[in-house]
């Protein structure tokens, strides 16, 4: 069963293809900062910075083709799906960035895997080659920060961001009038 395109659902079609764009444009420049911090500032990620990256890679490419479906007014019900996948997906982000930010405030534990000191060098016999070359990111660490807040607490925000945008696309594809 297809969609039917009624005349009043251009202007939810088109919010729809601005709210996708936005989310992909904000997603992609986000992403693109995140490696430019890495392979340009050589400031490494811990593994809770690498997880929320999860979401960028997920929601570049749909949001592009949420835009594609609105700008050629495609299946509704595609639409919906793909902005309540994007809703929740950066949902959880901003949840997980704000988790992280605490981590790093020191308000609640981290994981032990990338907090604390414990860690290991395998080999007794190597352990001085070994811590060397070892290079330990942590989650509970600040590397960078700017106005008070760090990487983690800005994905917090910016994922917030992409989610009230992808809820306010949903929200107008939700009311259909004919």
């Amino acid at each position: 069963m297809t969609d039917v395109v009624f005349s009043s659902d251009r202007p939810a079609r088109s919010r729809a293809f601005r709210m996708a764009l936005a989310i992909c444009v904000i997603a992609f420049a986000t992403i693109a900062g995140a490696w430019f911090f890495q392979l340009v500032l050589g400031i490494q990620p811990c593994p809770m910075c690498l997880e929320q990256r999860y979401a960028y890679y997920i929601g570049i490419p749909l949001a592009a083709v949420l835009a594609l479906v609105a700008a050629r007014e495609g299946s509704r019900s595609l639409l919906v799906a793909g902005f309540a996948v994007l809703f929740c997906v950066t949902v959880f982000n901003s949840a997980f960035g704000a988790y992280h930010a605490g981590v790093e405030w020191g308000f609640w534990p981290g994981p032990t895997e990338c907090t604390g000191s414990a860690v290991d060098f395998g080999n007794p016999g190597n352990l001085l080659e070994n811590l060397k070359t070892a290079k330990v990111v942590r989650c509970d660490e600040v590397q960078w920060s700017f106005l008070g807040l760090s990487l983690a607490g800005y994905n917090a925000l910016i994922s917030a961001l992409m989610a009230a945008l992808a809820g306010w696309g949903l929200l107008g594809l939700g009311r259909r009038t004919t």
